[in-house]
């Protein structure tokens, strides 16, 4: 199949529409919602109070904040496909390392595992 088949065969959206979601992207998206409450699990349950509030806001917020504009499919700065995949890495590390700190190593490395795997698979739809 040439390249001009191809690119015929695939459905483009109209302009100002947006493609239908795929079950990769409704499973990126519970990732990235699962990592936001895991920082925010780890801030509450790791630290003396007042700072496990100031940790249990704050931490969701950052990793949402930094993925708003790196990662998300509307962000704010337009970087490299391969900054944007760092980005993510590092708030899917950061989920799993809170995991680990709070005991449940079985927890963080499966989901580490799992979101990885899930943002490998987006990220090269996303180039295809």
């Amino acid at each position: 199949m040439t390249d001009s088949a191809r690119a015929a065969s695939r459905a483009e959206p109209a302009p100002g529409t947006r493609a239908p979601l795929s079950v990769i992207d409704l499973l990126a998206f519970v990732c990235e919602l699962f990592a936001f409450a895991s920082l925010a699990v780890w801030g509450f349950a790791s630290w003396p109070l007042p700072w496990n509030i100031v940790a249990g806001i704050g931490a969701p917020v950052l990793a949402i904040l930094v993925w708003a504009l790196f990662v998300s499919p509307r962000a704010v700065l337009a970087v490299h496909p391969f900054v944007r995949a760092l980005v993510e890495l590092l708030v899917y590390a950061s989920a799993t390392i809170a995991w680990w700190s709070l005991g449940y190593a079985w927890i963080g490395l499966i989901f580490g595992i799992v979101a990885v795997t899930i943002g490998v698979i987006a990220g090269r739809r996303r180039l295809a």
